[in-house]
C-alpha cells in the first residue's frame, strides 16, 4: 500500500455536491492499494495510520498521533498513488490493484482502524473534491513494503 497522511486542522470529501466525509483536527489519508498488497500490508496500514506521531505536545515538540489528541480519520481511496511515471511523461498503473481488491482493502481498513478513532470517507471509485486545511503542513509517506 501506498499511503500519504497528512496533519489538518479540517478536512472535507464532497462527491456529487454532497459531503461523503468530514473532520476537524486529526489525519487527512490517502490510499493506494497495490495488485501485491496482502493482508500484511493492510495491518501494517492499521498499526502505522493512527499511531504515527505527527502532532505536538505541550512543548511544542512533535511527538503525539492522533489517537493521543483524539483526532479523527477522513480515509481517501486513490489508486493514483501507484501510478509511475518511470518510463515516460504519462503515468501507468500497471501495480494498482483492480478495483475489487482494492475496495476490499479499502473497507477493511476503514473497518480495523475505526475501532481505534473515529473515521469518515470518501466514496470509492468516486470523483471526489477534496479540501483541507493543513497543519503545518506535514505530510507523511509510507510505503508499507518499505515496513
Amino acid at each position: 500500500m501506498k499511503i500519504i497522511i497528512q496533519r489538518v486542522l479540517s478536512a472535507e470529501c464532497v462527491v456529487d455536491g454532497v459531503t461523503s466525509g468530514k473532520i476537524d483536527r486529526g489525519l487527512l489519508v490517502f490510499v493506494g492499494v497495490e495488485e501485491d498488497d496482502t493482508d500484511c500490508d493492510l495491518l501494517i496500514a492499521v498499526k502505522k495510520i493512527p499511531e504515527v506521531r505527527i502532532f505536538k505536545d505541550e512543548n511544542g515538540k512533535i511527538s503525539l498521533s492522533a489517537s493521543d489528541i483524539g483526532g479523527s480519520i477522513l480515509l481517501i481511496s486513490n489508486f493514483t498513488l501507484c501510478g509511475s511515471v518511470k518510463h515516460g511523461r504519462r503515468p501507468d498503473f500497471i501495480s494498482a490493484a483492480k478495483a475489487e481488491k482494492a475496495k476490499e482493502y479499502y473497507d477493511r481498513l476503514i473497518d480495523l482502524i475505526s475501532e481505534k478513532l473515529p473515521v469518515q470517507t470518501g466514496v470509492f471509485g468516486a470523483s471526489m473534491k477534496i479540501t483541507a486545511v493543513n497543519d503545518g503542513p506535514v505530510n507523511i509517506i509510507i510505503y508499507t513494503k518499505e515496513m
